[in-house]
This record gives C-alpha cells, sequence and structure tokens, in this order.
C-alpha cells in the first residue's frame, strides 16, 4: 500500500503539474498525473489516490462530483487551482488561485484527506454501535456563525482579511498582542486562528508554540499571513503547528477563504468528536476512563480492517503501556496511579485524532487504531501523545512529590492477509523495542 500514489494531479500540461508532482514525491506523498478528466477516471479506476489536485483549465465543469463517483467508497479530498466555476468551487474542498508551494499543497491535502476519513469513521463507528445496541447520533455543527481569532497588530491587508471573514458570515474577535489572543483563547472557542505575520514573526510563533502545547487548544488549525515577500522556510513554520501559511501577494479575499475552509473542518470534526464522546457514559465504554473497552476495541477494529482493505489503506496499531519505572512503586502501591487513570484516558482521549479510536486494554493499558496511518507515522503519533502525558504531573498525596508517567510504545501496521487480533499481537510484542520507544522521556 506504501508504493500506491496517494495524490492525483490533473494538468494539461507540466507548468502547475511539474513541479507539484516533483515536489510532492519528494515529501513523500507519491503522485500519479493525468492530462485530462477522461485520463483522470481511468486513473481512479486502477490506482487508489486519496487527494486530487485539479488545474481547471484541464477539465470541464462539474468535474468534482465525477471525480468522487469514480474514487467511491473512498472519499476523494479534492483541490481546485485557477479560475472555477461557481459549480466547481462549491464542488471542490479547496479552492486555490495559484498552484501551492509542495510543503504547504502536502499539509493541507494531509488535512482535507484526514477529515475525509474521519467521515468515513463516524460511519464505521455508527455501525460498530449499532451492533451493540447503541444510537451513535449524527454531527451537530450548530447555526453560529464561524468563530475566527485575529492576533496581530493592526494593518491594512490584514485588516481587509479580517473585513473578508466578516463579510463572508464569521464572527471575528481581533487580539492586537500575544496576551489578548491568550486570554480570549481561554475564554471562548474559536474554529480557527490567523497570525499576522508582521517584521518580526516571534509574536505568532510564540502564540502558536502556547497552543500547540495546550491540549484544548492543539487542534485549533492556525493561518500565518506573511506581511512581506520573502524567503521563509515553509517546512519549520508547519512544523511548528502551522495549518496554512499565506504569502504576501496572496489577496485578501483568497486568504480569508482559506481560513474559512479551515475553520469549517475544524468546527465539522469537533463535531463528530462531541457525537463520539456523547457515548463515553454509555455501558459499552470502559466506566473509569470512557475510552473503548477491551471487547469493543477488538469489534470495532475488525471493522476497520475490513474498511482498510475494501479502500486499500494503511491500517496501524499503538499500545501504550504504562513503563515500570522505580519512581512510581509508591504511586501504585498507594492507589495514585490508579486515581490518576480517569485524567490519563481524557488526555489521550483529547489527543488523538478524531478519527483515532482510543481503548483502555488493561489496568495500565492503552491501545490506539490509526486508520490510513503507516507505522512510522502511527509511532510518532504515538510517542506525542506519550510525551504530552509525561510532561504531566499527578498528584502522590500529601507530602510527597507529584509524580510522572512515562509509556512504554508498541506500534504494528497491519499486513496484507493479517487478522486483526493479529497485528494487536504484534504491536503488543513491539513495546519498548521500537526507535525511542521505552523512552518517553526523551521525547518529551
Amino acid at each position: 500500500m506504501d508504493s500506491d500514489p496517494r495524490v492525483l494531479i490533473v494538468a494539461m500540461d507540466d507548468a502547475l503539474a511539474g513541479p507539484l508532482s516533483e515536489g510532492l514525491d519528494r515529501l513523500g506523498r507519491l503522485t500519479v498525473t493525468a492530462r485530462d478528466l477522461d485520463a483522470a477516471l481511468h486513473v481512479l479506476n486502477d490506482l487508489a489516490p486519496d487527494a486530487a489536485v485539479v488545474d481547471a483549465r484541464s477539465v470541464p465543469s462539474g468535474f468534482a462530483e465525477r471525480l468522487r463517483q469514480a474514487a467511491a467508497p473512498r472519499y476523494l479530498s479534492i483541490v481546485g487551482i485557477g479560475a472555477l466555476s461557481p459549480v466547481d468551487r462549491d464542488g471542490v474542498d479547496l479552492a486555490m488561485s495559484t498552484p501551492p508551494h509542495p510543503a504547504q499543497a502536502a499539509l493541507r491535502l494531509d488535512q482535507l484527506m484526514r477529515a475525509g476519513i474521519a467521515e468515513e469513521e463516524f460511519a464505521l463507528r455508527q455501525a460498530t454501535f449499532a451492533d451493540h445496541g447503541v444510537v451513535l447520533r449524527a454531527p451537530d455543527t450548530g447555526e453560529t456563525p464561524l468563530q475566527i481569532l485575529t492576533a496581530g497588530a493592526a494593518d491594512r491587508r490584514f485588516l481587509a482579511m479580517a473585513n473578508a471573514l466578516s463579510a463572508a458570515g464569521a464572527e471575528v474577535v481581533a487580539a492586537p498582542t500575544p496576551y489578548t489572543a491568550f486570554d480570549y483563547l481561554h475564554e471562548r472557542a474559536f474554529d480557527a486562528a490567523v497570525l499576522w505575520g508582521g517584521q518580526d514573526h516571534a509574536p505568532a510563533l510564540s502564540i502558536a508554540s502556547g497552543m500547540k502545547r495546550n491540549t484544548r487548544l492543539y487542534h485549533i488549525p492556525l493561518t500565518l499571513y506573511l506581511r512581506e515577500t520573502a524567503e521563509v522556510e515553509l517546512d519549520e513554520l508547519f512544523g511548528k503547528g502551522f495549518a496554512d501559511v499565506a504569502a504576501a501577494d496572496t489577496p485578501e479575499d483568497e486568504t480569508a477563504e482559506r481560513v474559512l475552509a479551515l475553520a469549517r473542518n475544524h468546527r465539522r470534526r469537533q463535531a463528530i468528536r462531541r457525537a463520539l464522546d456523547a457515548v463515553r457514559g454509555s455501558d459499552l465504554m470502559d466506566p473509569t476512563t470512557g475510552l473503548f473497552t477491551r471487547d469493543l476495541f477488538a469489534a470495532h477494529l475488525a471493522r476497520l480492517a475490513e474498511g482498510a482493505r475494501a479502500r486499500n489503506r494503511a491500517l496501524s496499531v499503538c499500545v501504550l503501556k504504562v513503563a515500570d519505572r522505580e519512581a512510581l512503586a509508591h504511586a501504585r502501591t498507594g492507589g495514585w496511579l490508579e486515581r490518576a487513570v480517569p485524567q490519563i484516558g481524557a488526555m489521550v482521549s483529547r489527543l488523538v485524532r478524531v478519527e483515532d479510536t482510543a481503548a483502555r486494554l488493561g489496568p495500565e493499558v492503552f491501545a490506539l487504531v490509526l486508520p490510513a496511518t503507516a507505522q512510522a507515522e502511527a509511532r510518532l503519533a504515538a510517542e506525542r501523545i506519550a510525551a504530552v502525558i509525561a510532561c504531566t504531573a499527578f498528584d502522590a498525596g500529601k507530602d510527597r512529590s507529584p509524580f510522572v508517567v512515562e509509556f512504554d510504545v508498541g506500534v504494528a501496521e497491519m499486513r496484507e492477509g493479517e487478522s486483526p487480533a493479529a497485528v494487536l499481537e504484534r504491536a503488543s510484542a513491539d513495546l519498548g523495542l521500537g526507535q525511542a520507544g521505552s523512552s518517553t522521556a526523551a521525547t518529551a
């Protein structure tokens, strides 16, 4: 599965397709190119890409619906580039006036693909719960306007972008400094945030860093709007947690559209998360943590494995076991570790992606199943979760220093013809053996 192209590029010539294809291939998002719609439909019949980047000059109007029909049952995320008709603008997941930088394209495509996978996961989870007599209600995104935080000193272009957001129906809250930005972030819920990259990027980077260290703010999509045309390290910025970077020459209304797309995606994902969280108190779930029980996890893993094979997607399982550290001896004997488990379970639930499933397999053992995720990416995700928990101090009782909880991490990716039980067993056998898997403190 790893060798299959993940991105279909539809372009009539190499002016767009060449640089984008080379850049995405270099970043590990393998591409395949089609010159027109008919060729693209043939690709979708033969291969299984998760996303398409389409040059509007190369296809007739209505292309998005035809591409998605050919890709079913996989959801195909589509980015349209160039002058799109109103029908096509509504049909694509993201519209851009000019071709994106490959690093930017890779990140946005990943976001769109994860959103599609989250929708598939919700349907699969509805089926699993229905088999156990529990109704999982459809996500409710509410009727309130999208909430957008803009942070940075007032500037003509930044104000024009904020006005474009307001004109589109969003409610915009302006914060001139990082301090006021965090005041607002802690007071209310936002669907997205736009940070102004002035002459000094330090304030924007400070806000991004603080949000990525907070489990409640971690998933809010951040856009950096650059003030000046200058060479920037996009890979570094994306690594610091930005979901999008708008260049200085990007029109304000296009930047606003991109922010709104991120905000709508975030609100939808949060609605899915709330719908899934609504059943945490049911008898099906682990009563201490609200996570999947061992039996429910096994049933859902089997359904996920079947779905992954039908869609020709990767599937990885991670096992996190509380590490046997001498410092935890008192916490265990005094019952303090057991008292910390509900908080640990809540942290795991908040830190996983919407489409991931978290379970408690034993008193000190947790498991994750990550759809459409290869082994290396799954290990990074599990180790990040372990690292965040390892930075948390838990109460150890009167006159005793708080304790920390570290995890051994095991990961396995499902192989061709492998049973769900076998992949879970391999992940358990990998505990402490994977690269850096036995030391969450090192990654913290």
